[in-house]
């Protein structure tokens, strides 16, 4: 569980987001941290995250104990190269410059407990977070959380994109009917099925009706 409560803030967004990968609520204290938990709901490799996770006890230079609490633990599927749990500080680049002095040596106190855990420490800002493939993450992840589609749409999708070696929503649309209402019916199917990455898109750029799409039986074309 989080180990304090986030407290209404007049100069940030406060609250609370619904996030299956939580463990525990995925509380915020700013758009920043919202958009970060945001992406790491998104992340296929993410396994779970918890948000302010622990509180970090030390002992400064002037021998005044002193304590800090990361926004975020999150777990990873293991890789070879590196381990699969990392905590996370999120801050705007400004408050990083302005602030410095007085993170620095609680970034120093992290960074010491995360190598305790075999963990990384890692500050993440607006300019990692904001981008494209956060709004394709939070266009996406509704219809994620939708029922799933009926296998026989599944397949009709996956069906016709087969037979191409790439293509785009549009165009996979107009393939799978000529009729319009078919198409909006198909179309939040589409969208579950590259949020799944059941169909695979470049989700670095913004999504649009003619992505380029592809199977993911297939590889990247």
């Amino acid at each position: 569980m989080p180990v304090r409560r986030v407290p209404k803030n007049y100069r940030n967004v406060t609250g609370i987001a619904a996030h299956t990968k939580a463990e525990g609520q995925a509380m915020y204290e700013s758009t920043l941290e919202r958009d970060f938990i945001t992406l790491l709901e998104f992340n296929p490799a993410v396994l779970a995250f918890e948000v302010q996770p622990l509180t970090i006890n030390w002992i400064d230079s002037q021998g005044t104990s002193r304590s800090y609490t990361p926004d975020v633990l999150a777990r990873f599927r293991q890789t070879d190269d590196e381990t699969n749990t990392v905590l996370y500080e999120v801050k705007y680049r400004n408050d990083l410059k302005k602030d410095w002095p007085i993170l620095k040596p609680k970034f120093k106190a992290a960074i010491k407990r995360a190598r305790q855990h075999r963990w990384r420490f890692k500050i993440v800002t607006e300019q990692e977070i904001r981008s494209p493939y956060l709004d394709n993450a939070t266009f996406l992840l509704p219809f994620i959380r939708r029922t799933p589609p009926t296998p026989e749409v599944i397949s009709q999708l996956l069906g016709h994109l087969d037979l191409v070696t790439q293509s785009s929503p549009q165009e996979l649309l107009h393939a799978c009917s000529q009729d319009e209402w078919q198409q909006a019916y198909l179309i939040p199917a589409l969208w579950h099925l590259i949020g799944t990455r059941q169909i695979c898109a470049d989700l670095t750029e913004k999504l649009t009706m003619t992505s380029k799409i592809w199977s993911a039986q297939h590889g990247n074309p």
